[in-house]
């Protein structure tokens, strides 16, 4: 368990971290730093392990690199998730963003590409175990407390009891880092959110600027949602405009 700021609480079950990178050197540097949280880390050296790891030990949070023998981290991804869903942050050495797409696209929360900022890897972790700390709360939350209604604006429903979401009669089934950040678009329907809002009401980065995640993100949820519902205001981020809210508003 982590506290607000997101460092191992004394006393309080061990965060455990699963890292799964073929780079001996990398995984160790990894492992070293997180060890230094007073976080438990497991490291796998290849696809198949790091899917058996997973079963195994139950992680809080999974470091996964793209590239691995056996079978890759897009694979491995797929099979954690289905298994159990967990906080995933990937490592890829390509700066491509088909793969980054494609790693949100099979369930990941995050990515980062090689070489990477210790510091920046420490601090995306912990922002996500941030996340989840706080959404276990609020799902404890709201078993006791009558749920919040659906939001519905034009064609879009967003019911954040359930955490589903439908488009006309199609249900839309979104990653959990896709759906906070509809939800977080649209509770400010037709406002312009910036990137460094997004990042900071999303992902809780609260110092991070010129990161790609966010568009990334806005992408992907193009791709299932529709390429209308959300507008780019360049240079500033974005806003969420349905067509029959916005007229002839555009992405």
């Amino acid at each position: 368990m982590v506290n607000s700021s997101g460092t191992q609480v004394p006393g309080a079950p061990a965060t455990t971290v699963l890292v799964v990178e073929d780079e001996p050197a990398i995984a160790q540097a990894v492992a070293h730093r997180f060890s230094a949280e007073g976080w438990r880390v497991e490291v796998a050296a290849d696809g198949p392990s790091g899917v058996s790891a997973a079963t195994r030990v139950q992680p809080d949070l999974v470091v996964l690199d793209v590239m691995l023998p056996g079978i890759d981290g897009l694979e491995v991804c797929r099979q954690i998730q289905a298994e159990r869903p967990v906080p995933v942050l990937m490592l890829t050495a390509r700066d491509d963003e088909t793969d980054m797409l494609v790693g949100l696209g099979v369930g990941a929360d995050d990515y980062m590409t090689k070489p990477f900022s210790m510091r920046e890897l420490v601090a995306r972790t912990k922002a996500l175990l941030r996340r989840q700390e706080r959404a276990a709360r609020a799902a404890e939350i709201a078993v006791a407390a009558v749920p919040d209604p659906p939001l519905v604006i034009g064609d879009v429903t967003v019911d954040r009891a359930q955490r589903r979401v439908t488009r006309g009669d199609r249900e839309v089934h979104l990653t959990p880092t896709e759906f906070d950040l509809l939800v977080a678009l649209a509770n400010s329907s037709r406002t312009v959110l910036t990137r460094e809002r997004l990042l900071a009401e999303v992902w809780d980065w609260v110092d991070a600027s010129g990161t790609r995640t966010v568009d990334s993100h806005v992408k992907a949820l193009r791709r299932k949602l529709g390429a209308d519902l959300i507008r780019t205001v360049h240079g500033v981020g974005y806003a969420f405009e349905p067509a029959d809210e916005a007229g002839a508003g555009g992405s």
